[in-house]
């Protein structure tokens, strides 16, 4: 994955959040689980490094936007 830059986190309240996990099922259930609570990107697709256990995704989220339940 590419480097956090300002660009991502211009402001107070806003978050990039890199997942590591063992399969897509269980990156998707985490981000589902991070997009129930704030204001978060959707994800369409992990991403697989060659030679590497697991998958990765990256979400950005906005804290500011707390949903009700």
């Amino acid at each position: 994955m590419e480097a956090i830059n300002e660009v991502h986190v211009p402001e107070p309240g806003l978050v990039v959040v890199d997942v590591a996990a063992a399969d897509d099922r269980t990156a998707f259930a985490f981000q589902a689980a991070l997009s129930s609570m704030w204001a978060a990107t959707s994800v369409e697709r992990t991403i697989r490094d060659p030679g590497q256990p697991g998958v990765r995704l990256r979400c950005y989220l906005d804290m500011r936007q707390r949903l009700s339940p």
